[in-house]
């Protein structure tokens, strides 16, 4: 019991790190956002952003552990987050072991110049290395899905983006959602995603 309550409790922290690390980016405007790290995998359980949490603070009753249906495994009177469900669905579908889901105005916007399309390509950018990528003439894909109402819809839409060398999916004007197969991996893969969406807006701004 006592190795169980220590994997626990360092995960939570770990969790909790990478909260404030984003938060000082200013990534959580208006109590959005949810993150998520996997506890064990079978049965599935995973911490989870509580819902209507102020991120940029750090509490007890910042996280809540959820089980393979999404539902709390302790009595609490917390909520997990409404799109606990996003996070759910990826640990099914792939090895991640961390789930992070923030909503910036840069991929926001590029979710909207690019919905129509279903998916942004970057090429020739130093960053994707962050995902593995090493080809000289490498490139990454993310999709672009519909900004469903109906939650487990919207889960749904995202796990079936999900392929080989999928390491996000962005959420039309909603926001984006990463993973990786622990926090560090997960928080690299955001903070590439976030930058490459900058540099391709800026760019775009000074070469009209």
């Amino acid at each position: 019991m006592s190795f169980i309550q220590d994997t626990h409790d360092t995960l939570w922290n770990e969790l909790a790190d990478i909260k404030d690390e984003l938060a000082a980016r200013d990534w959580f405007p208006g109590t959005s956002g949810n993150l998520s790290i996997k506890v064990s995998d079978d049965p599935l359980k995973f911490l989870v952003t509580a819902s209507g949490r102020d991120k940029r603070k750090r509490t007890p009753e910042d996280f809540l552990l959820v089980d393979e249906n999404s539902q709390p495994l302790e009595e609490t009177s917390l909520k997990p987050s409404a799109e606990t469900v996003l996070h759910q669905r990826i640990y099914q579908k792939t090895n991640a072991g961390c789930s992070l889901h923030v909503h910036t105005l840069n991929n926001n916007v590029i979710s909207e110049l690019y919905g129509d399309e279903g998916t942004i390509t970057f090429r020739n950018q130093e960053l994707i290395k962050a995902f593995n990528i090493w080809d000289e003439d490498g490139s990454i894909t993310v999709p672009i899905v519909k900004n469903y109402a109906d939650l487990p819809r919207l889960a749904e839409a995202v796990a079936e983006q999900i392929k080989p060398g999928t390491f996000g999916v962005l959420i039309r004007n909603h926001g984006i959602t990463v993973w990786g197969r622990n926090g560090f991996e997960a928080k690299k893969h955001l903070e590439a995603f976030e930058f490459l969406f900058g540099y391709h807006l800026q760019l775009k701004q000074m070469t009209k």
